[in-house]
């Protein structure tokens, strides 16, 4: 990595925490991960990160960190009152990275990182009017308006997950019920399945499996499995209808879908679009896309942080 420039770009989630090492190039060159909630305090994960990279790479010389996670306030570097995490209150976790590496550490929202490693090294390449859906243990977006990521006056602009869509809902780890997220993630999906087994009537082999996972859903699916279909359908009716909504707001040219749901194939995608046409303001019917991410939904993340380190006039 010698006469290199590399940022560290680092992934806060709900079931794992990922880092990696990136050079202008948007090349990961190395990456690793660990299960969030193993770290009962923050500056224990700090602690981990930085013994790993200094146990691959002694010499090790970054020219900053950018950190996403849920709940980032961009202006003060804190994680405040995050859903699925178990760190509560507000945690001023760019100042614990920068203390311990001693370099220029910035945080943000993790969708909104997504959208910046979406925009510079994925399908959002050519279009400055975007909307990124981060489809994961939570739901998160990252707006993109006139080629600017849109931050808000705290810096929380973008919790789509926690618009309020079905009346006295699923209850979200917000404190709140309805929530979108808790409808359309990885987690609201396995919700579905308890909540939706009542109302069919067929065998279905998705509930011969023990805890079974979103994963499993789209797997029996793709086999035939008319539970696991319904369950997918109904996902996408939620989000694909709300979508339509959301489209009022920022005017997008495409909604960028990613993570694990969305990289389960075009099927959902396909049903996304159908709820999203059926509902959307007739002014914008058949103007806004429905695209995959092309990149793995972590590594965006990760691209995404190292980009706005390379972005910044001070350190690129």
């Amino acid at each position: 990595m010698e006469n290199q420039k590399i940022a560290l770009g680092i992934d806060i989630g709900g079931t794992n925490s990922v880092f990696g090492l990136v050079n202008t190039n948007g090349d990961i060159i190395y990456e690793n991960s660990f299960p969030t909630r193993n770290f009962v305090e923050p500056q224990n994960l700090v602690n981990a990160i930085y013994k790993d990279l200094f146990f691959h790479y002694p010499t090790l010389q970054i020219q900053g960190i950018s950190i996403g996670a849920p709940n980032g306030n961009h202006f003060t570097g804190e994680i405040v009152n995050a859903p699925n995490l178990t760190w509560k209150g507000a945690i001023p976790l760019a100042n614990l990275f920068k203390e311990k590496f001693n370099v220029y550490t910035e945080l943000s929202n993790d969708a909104n990182v997504a959208a910046i490693g979406e925009h510079l090294f994925g399908n959002a390449k050519d279009l400055t009017d975007f909307v990124t859906i981060t489809l994961g243990t939570g739901l998160g977006s990252g707006v993109f308006v006139n080629g600017k990521i849109v931050y808000g006056n705290q810096g929380y602009a973008g919790e789509f997950g926690h618009i309020r869509v079905i009346q006295d809902g699923r209850k979200c780890g917000c404190g709140r019920k309805g929530c979108l997220e808790t409808y359309a993630s990885s987690t609201g999906v396995v919700r579905s399945i308890s909540e939706l087994e009542s109302k069919h009537k067929s065998i279905s082999s998705l509930l011969e499996i023990s805890k079974p996972t979103a994963k499993d859903v789209f797997q029996e699916a793709k086999k035939g499995d008319l539970f696991a279909k319904e369950i997918i359908e109904f996902t996408a009716e939620v989000l694909g209808s709300n979508l339509a909504d959301f489209a009022c707001f920022s005017n997008p040219k495409a909604y960028v879908l990613f993570g694990g749901i969305a990289q389960s194939g075009e099927f959902f995608a396909e049903r996304v679009k159908f709820y999203l046409e059926e509902n959307l303001l007739n002014i914008l019917k058949n103007n806004i896309e429905i695209r995959t991410s092309s990149l793995h939904d972590k590594n965006a993340a990760i691209l995404g942080c190292a980009a706005s380190i390379f972005l910044r006039e001070k350190v690129g």
